[in-house]
């Protein structure tokens, strides 16, 4: 049976690529994903404000909750640019699946330069988590667009390998920027990055934050889009967040994911997951007469509908509707 698959441009033996986390930090650990059945790993990921730093402290005016934030200092991060870039190396030498590296930035500027260093090193890609929260009220949603488009257009004209977009589902019209990213150098589209949500301690009065595992039914928004973006674009698609079973990467392929990107669930129970799920892949399967990924990718995306608005907003009705009381 043929799992086999096209990510960026680059070939897979499985759909199951290892998502951005600290699963590549060391090489006995990758390794072991790659013997489980990876088929490509992401590194975690190199921040803009390590390239370029910001100002220690950034006032916000709000005494007593957060009045100021400040960034990390260097050594908290896990890796520095310098030893990024010989971790990479060195990550590469010792598997022999893809290994992509990640940038996780918010606006242009000239840490967009650091994408050589990576290419060097060895990166077969790159995936550019554009993380951002917008929260100045005089900034307009075409000029947030317009600012993410001109760094995926620098990283894709100083590099040779391919670019991944890691996307937020929060955007107006989100079909329309996906191929606007293609047409600004992006090879792919991963769906979706998650935004950590902090809390409110009431006890000492003050924000707390939050790092959650994903949960399966994050992952409806993902088949939702997939289903609406595959389609539409000439490049690759990667599902993430919470995709934790078979079944659920089965529903992600069948809506036109190329691959999905697992984290959490590997956080939960480790490399030996890999090979259920890839057993699962595969008796889903044979149980269906496939012989091969391509042969039912994308059968429930939108392609076969003649009004994709039209279905989304019958679809809201019906279900609405269905609930009787």
């Amino acid at each position: 049976m043929n799992l086999e698959t096209s990510y960026l441009g680059l070939s897979l033996r499985t759909p199951f690529v290892v998502g951005s986390s600290p699963f590549c930090d060391r090489i006995a650990l990758a390794r072991r994903l790659e013997e489980a059945g990876a088929g490509a790993l992401v590194m975690r990921s190199l921040f803009e404000e390590q390239i370029h730093p910001p100002p220690r402290r950034v006032s916000l005016g709000l005494p007593g909750l957060c009045g100021s934030e400040e960034f990390p200092e260097f050594a908290d991060y896990q890796l520095a640019p310098e030893s990024y870039v010989r971790h990479l190396a060195d990550l590469k030498a010792a598997v022999s699946i893809p290994v992509i590296a990640s940038l996780n930035g918010a606006r242009p500027g000239a840490w967009t330069d650091f994408a050589r260093r990576i290419e060097r090193a060895g990166a077969d890609a790159i995936e550019l988590n554009l993380y951002r929260v917008v929260t100045d009220v005089s900034l307009a949603a075409d000029q947030v667009e317009t600012e993410m488009l001109e760094t995926v257009g620098l990283i894709a004209g100083v590099v040779d390998i391919p670019v991944a977009v890691k996307l937020s589902p929060f955007h107006t019209c989100l079909a329309q920027l996906a191929v606007a990213l293609e047409l600004a150098g992006a090879s792919g589209v991963v769906v979706f990055n998650r935004f950590y949500q902090p809390d409110v301690d009431t006890k000492e009065i003050g924000v707390q934050p939050m790092l959650r595992l994903s949960d399966p039914e994050e992952i409806l928004l993902r088949l939702r889009w997939l289903a609406i973006l595959s389609p539409k674009l000439r490049g690759s698609l990667a599902a993430t967040g919470g995709f934790h079973t078979a079944d659920d990467v089965i529903k992600a392929l069948l809506t036109g994911a190329d691959v999905v990107q697992l984290v959490s669930v590997l956080l939960r129970h480790g490399p030996a997951v890999l090979p259920t799920l890839l057993t699962g892949l595969q008796e889903w399967m044979g149980g269906h007469g496939y012989d091969a990924i391509d042969d039912f990718r994308g059968l429930l995306n939108l392609c076969g509908c003649r009004d994709a608005s039209a279905f989304e907003r019958a679809n809201y009705l019906r279900t609405l509707q269905s609930w009787k009381g």
